[in-house]
């Protein structure tokens, strides 16, 4: 496919590693026909356990121990964790000595492997900590959709830094991961609000964010991640992505305090009951603006007053070259540069064939598009065209430092590369 070749490739590549892992909930109840009343599955299997002899359950105790704690930390705090979760559910289980609690805990706990098929569609923003680099280096926080057993998508994140010479640096993630705790829910519907804390996690490669709510049961997707900063000055890390139920796709909002802690809410109105969803950092003219693809066909633009609700809009971006025709849509947040709105396009052309383009909006009318690019941007080449869903390269957001773009993309839905390009370039080659 022809491109524009401008891009330079950086030879970093991320690749899944299905040996990061995360203990969560694991629980089996009674097919309809099989309900034994008064004695649920969960009660069997708890009475089984009961039936040990004391070093029997000491012995199978030490070897969940220490097979948990070689990749995980605070080991007994998440399994009692988990033993309160149970009592909740099926009871009171206070009788149980406390080596009893932790065993009969692990009986009903898994590890997660969230990212062993897939680690792509990345997105990224400047890090909240700029502090203790060399000149002209500045340091990123990243997103990335892991998918783990059952396809089902979750959120990890890295860190790195990305030098004045080009040099694209991922620090090494830690090989503990934090098990996600529900803080609160407040509301109901479309109203609730989830807070998430990842208890224990040092550093953002130590969060991880899987399904907790029946609107994300088979996963949350694509996170674009944004650097919004408010009228008066404030930062904060928000993002959407999409909620999978199984069925049904629909965007929600995160709220990322510092990477540890974070807040869901699901976006109401019409706009956002369909995926790709793309926050401006910040405010135009007072309001709050959205790039969408409620039609999943084109780019619309929408404005709201409260954030969490979208309705309406205006087509803005259409297909219009041979490799969108099938549909066009953003990749990530725009970026503000010196000429307007910078707008990275995805576009889906013969044979599925994913590629990333991009257009520049009116800074102060982002309805007017001023150009964009007549060729690709990144297309899948012959090195990056095999994989889960082939043909398909995809990002949820560049970042622009020192007028050069950082863009990190997803390969045939299987691993991440990254590429940049100098501004200059990337206009000139619009019309």
């Amino acid at each position: 496919m022809p491109g524009t070749d401008i891009m330079t490739h950086s030879p970093l590549i991320l690749r899944p590693d299905p040996s990061r892992t995360v203990i969560r909930p694991f629980f089996a109840e009674d097919q309809p026909p099989f309900v034994v009343e008064g004695h649920s599955r969960a009660q069997r299997i708890i009475d089984r356990v009961l039936t040990l002899s004391q070093q029997d359950l000491a012995d199978e105790l030490d070897r969940v121990m220490t097979s948990l704690s070689s990749r995980h930390r605070d080991v007994k705090q998440v399994l009692m964790r988990r033993f309160r979760e149970l009592s909740e559910m099926i009871g009171s289980l206070d009788s149980l000595s406390h080596e009893c609690a932790l065993l009969v805990s692990a009986y009903f706990s898994a590890e997660f492997s969230f990212e062993a098929a897939a680690l792509f569609n990345p997105s990224i923003a400047l890090h909240p900590d700029q502090s203790n680099l060399p000149a002209g280096t500045i340091r990123f926080a990243m997103s990335l959709r892991g998918i783990g057993e059952g396809h089902v998508s979750s959120v990890t994140f890295r860190t790195g830094t990305w030098g004045i010479d080009g040099t694209v640096v991922i620090d090494t993630p830690s090989g503990t991961v934090a098990s996600p705790i529900i803080e609160s829910v407040d509301g109901e519907g479309m109203d609730s609000v989830t807070r998430i804390i990842c208890a224990g996690a040092n550093d953002a490669s130590e969060s991880i964010l899987f399904p907790v709510t029946a609107s994300q049961h088979q996963g949350i997707e694509d996170l674009r991640l944004v650097r919004f900063v408010e009228d008066d000055g404030e930062i904060e890390y928000l993002g959407t992505y999409t909620a999978y139920s199984g069925s049904v796709a629909r965007s929600e909002l995160l709220h990322a305090t510092d990477f540890r802690s974070f807040e869901m809410r699901p976006l109401k109105g019409s706009a956002a009951e369909t995926k790709g969803m793309a926050l401006f950092p910040r405010r135009i003219n007072g309001r709050y603006a959205m790039l969408a693809r409620q039609d999943n066909e084109n780019v619309w633009l929408l404005y709201s007053d409260d954030l969490y609700t979208w309705d309406g809009g205006e087509k803005i971006i259409t297909p219009k070259y041979f490799w969108e025709f099938f549909q066009i849509g953003n990749c990530g947040s725009p970026i503000e540069i010196d000429e307007g709105w910078l707008v990275l396009t995805h576009g889906v052309g013969s044979v599925r064939n994913y590629c990333i383009g991009a257009c520049l909006l009116d800074r102060d009318d982002p309805s007017k598009i001023l150009k964009r690019m007549s060729l690709p941007l990144v297309h899948p080449s012959p090195k990056e065209r095999d994989g889960y869903v082939p043909n398909v390269v995809y990002s949820c957001g560049g970042l622009v430092y020192d007028r050069t773009l950082l863009l990190p993309y997803g390969v045939a839905d299987s691993f991440t590369a990254f590429a940049s390009v100098s501004l200059d370039d990337l206009l000139g080659a619009m019309s």
